[in-house]
């Protein structure tokens, strides 16, 4: 039995992609290793938490000793390092946890690795999931692609870069062997409700202001999170040694064009008159840098490893807003806090 560490297993896409590797393939023992930061919550993996297959372990990745002991007990065959800061505004107010979590904490784990590997690393693999981001901002034409020079302009797409970099030349000086992606924004369920798409769909459903930078107009590349969690699937299985692939949802949206259409859905969903959300729409102060546009052409993963997205945004929309209204007691606890106290009563942590 291959014994896989997926870092930040607990987050929005950690925990799909723990999902997804535990239940299709039995043989692998799958380790999801997460600090349990606000983001980070055991009950996105209720279903498969007693999976035989499965094991949790809470650590913090920039524990360098931590993670010698973790990686020697468990010789792990490969990493799937999805841990992360991720929240743009985060980063602008305490960009210092950004620098250690992303940066500090992906060295912390190369050197995990390199040690346990050094002497034989036929077979293993250290995948790093990145962001697009790092790319910067694109104007109204263009995509980014593999060779896209970096320019980051957020503490937070700093930090990613560094870390990009960082296990690129861990690759190129002691042969790790790595492959990356570059990912554009995701969408789903389990999202912490920081984020533009469950902010939103809580908020309408409170009847509560809908926030929107600026005038709305920043333009972001959409991807179903479960999408992603099978590009992660296909790339950490048959992507090549030292190669990037970036990952795209081919969904193109404003943000203020995202939030009539999801006022649309929820005034349906909800039986409002047409209209009542969108009278929520409040337009704010823009964010610090904040980036214009980001769009993915992941023509080469489709090319050389065959993956394609599997819906539009609309139909992805659709099952998103259905899952919280769904779920109603997730997203309480998420915004009150309760849903520490599941660590507490299930694995008996402090």
């Amino acid at each position: 039995m291959k014994n896989i560490l997926v870092t930040g297993g607990a987050g929005f896409i950690g925990s799909h992609v723990v999902r997804r590797f535990v239940r299709n393939y039995p043989e692998y023992h799958i380790v999801n290793l997460d600090v349990l930061t606000y983001a980070g919550n055991l009950s996105n993996l209720s279903d498969i938490e007693n999976a035989p297959n499965y094991s949790f372990v809470r650590a913090d990745i920039t524990d360098a000793a931590a993670m010698q002991t973790i990686f020697a007990k468990y010789q792990f065959d490969g990493v799937i390092h999805l841990a992360a800061e991720s929240h743009v505004d985060r980063s602008i107010a305490n960009p210092m946890e950004f620098i250690m979590t992303n940066i500090v904490g992906t060295v912390v784990l190369l050197n995990a690795a390199r040690e346990i590997w050094k002497d034989n690393m036929e077979g293993k693999r250290f995948y790093h999931v990145s962001t697009d981001e790092v790319y910067g901002s694109l104007g109204e034409t263009g995509y980014f692609t593999e060779e896209t020079r970096y320019d980051p302009h957020s503490p937070y797409s700093s930090s990613k870069a560094s870390s990009d970099h960082l296990v690129r030349a861990y690759h190129d000086t002691y042969g790790l062997p790595i492959v990356i992606s570059n990912c554009s924004n995701n969408y789903g369920s389990y999202q912490f409700p920081e984020k533009l798409i469950p902010l939103a769909i809580n908020n309408i459903h409170q009847g509560k202001n809908i926030p929107v930078y600026g005038k709305g107009e920043n333009i972001r590349d959409w991807l179903f999170v479960e999408d992603h969690a099978v590009a992660i699937d296909v790339i950490y299985h048959s992507g090549k040694n030292g190669d990037t692939y970036n990952v795209g949802g081919h969904n193109e949206w404003k943000n203020i064009d995202l939030i009539h259409v999801l006022c649309k859905i929820m005034d349906r969903k909800l039986d409002r008159a047409e209209g009542t959300s969108a009278g929520l729409i409040t337009y704010v102060k823009d964010r610090a840098g904040h980036d214009l546009r980001y769009a993915i052409d992941s023509g080469k993963l489709q090319r050389e490893l065959g993956w394609n997205p599997s819906l539009q945004f609309e139909e992805g929309l659709e099952r998103t807003v259905d899952w919280y209204l769904d779920n109603q007691k997730w997203m309480d606890e998420v915004t009150t806090g309760d849903y520490k106290n599941y660590y507490e009563r299930q694995y008996q942590l402090r």
